[in-house]
């Protein structure tokens, strides 16, 4: 057992602090849920001498060959226990081998799966152990742990698509940025100094060129200083709560880039959430951890305050409608899957329909994006080239400064 801190909300909105001891953060997320409480936050507050220096991480692809094995097992007749002895002798992973032999003897002492899981939860997806709590009560253990591989899987692919659709476009902005730099800073000053040896009138881009390499030349400081920022800045976004909204917003904002973002959200949120009403796990549950997986803080406000109003017992479509954070089609396949008993199938029409989109606006914003950096860097450079031979021809011939 660990304590954690927590902020969340009561139903009448009002925001809610303190810390509370719990087998993991997804057994804490559980209970609140069960006090009526929207968690906003959980954080698991350790000693110092206990807080591990650098652990090896345990990839994503881990836990899904993790599942997709002991989902074999299981289905072959096979204990869990051994199933887990097999996996661990086959990991590389340390870390990994010592969760491993901790759930085997877990289990032995007759702790249920599901509750092994939950000691690790930080380690799997926040869907996963509701889906593994419910299919042991049904007995479909392997059939749960085969969906939940598969979409671990497909979410796997999904990120990696956008990964490498932003990589080259990305690269080639930050070369172009270097390249930049490093001819105002090392370049542009040489010839600034070959060019006053002539006391000959510059055209104006000369002279503009010239401006731009002195104040790099006189004020150094502000490079570093400048990376250093946006770098920090940019660590800040990722890994703090403030700065995960800040990011959130902005990238729903901006032109190019938002509707990239807002299909992959509400493609990750429905897939996850038809897995787990699928997978037997009660709607309001469901919906905690499908907005927990979105991992985007704009979806995640909106969509538990339409949590609120599915406790109340107001469905899904009309609460999720009225967040406005969702395309009024798919918004008319759930209230459809609603009123037909197949909310699940519907989910997963919605994230298939919208994950194809997503490869297409992928296609497209590269498409836009790779031209536009050419662009950027062509100008650049022919700013450059102009100014320093119209120079040239000036020192030719011979034009003195007046």
């Amino acid at each position: 057992m660990a304590i954690y801190t927590y902020v969340a909300n009561d139903v009448d909105g009002k925001k809610v602090k303190g810390q509370r001891e719990a087998a993991s953060e997804e057994a804490l997320r559980y209970e609140l849920l069960a006090l009526n409480l929207a968690v906003a936050g959980i954080k698991e507050k350790k000693p110092l001498l206990q807080m591990e220096l650098a652990p090896k991480k345990i990839k994503p692809q881990e836990i899904m060959h993790f599942s997709r094995q002991v989902g074999a097992f299981v289905r072959s007749g096979i204990s869990i226990t051994e199933a887990l002895d097999v996996i661990k002798d086959g990991s590389e992973n340390k870390r990994w081998q010592n969760i491993l032999g901790e759930m085997h003897d877990n289990i032995e002492a007759g702790i249920p799966f599901s509750e092994t899981v939950a000691d690790h939860a930080s380690l799997f997806p926040p869907y996963y152990l509701g889906i593994i709590r419910s299919s042991e009560l049904t007995g479909q253990l392997d059939e749960s742990l085969n969906q939940l591989a598969d979409y671990m899987d497909r979410d796997l692919e999904a990120r990696h698509k956008v990964k490498s659709a932003l990589t080259y476009p990305l690269v080639i902005m930050v070369m172009s940025i270097v390249t930049v730099i490093v001819m105002a800073t090392f370049v542009l000053p040489k010839f600034v100094k070959f060019f006053k040896q002539f006391k000959a009138e510059l055209p104006l881009p000369t002279k503009m060129l010239m401006f731009v390499a002195d104040f790099f030349q006189t004020f150094w400081y502000v490079t570093p200083i400048a990376i250093f920022s946006f770098v920090g800045f940019v660590m800040w976004m990722r890994r703090t709560e403030k700065g995960n909204g800040v990011r959130d917003r902005l990238m729903l904002r901006l032109p190019l880039v938002r509707e990239v973002v807002r299909y992959a959200v509400i493609e990750r949120f429905c897939r996850i959430l038809g897995a787990m009403v699928k997978g037997g796990v009660p709607l309001p549950e469901a919906v905690q951890g499908a907005i927990a997986a979105a991992n985007n803080r704009v979806f995640a406000d909106g969509l538990r305050e339409a949590q609120e109003r599915m406790l109340e017992g107001e469905g899904l479509a009309g609460p999720i409608g009225d967040t406005g954070l969702f395309p009024v089609a798919a918004v008319q396949m759930m209230r459809v899957g609603e009123n037909t008993g197949t909310l699940e199938t519907q989910l997963e029409n919605i994230s298939d329909y919208y994950g194809r989109e997503l490869d297409y606006k992928l296609k497209k914003l590269t498409s836009l994006f790779e031209p536009m950096v050419i662009i950027f860097m062509g100008l650049i450079v022919g700013f450059v080239a102009v100014a320093l031979i119209s120079a040239m021809y000036g020192v030719l011939n011979g034009q003195k400064v007046k």
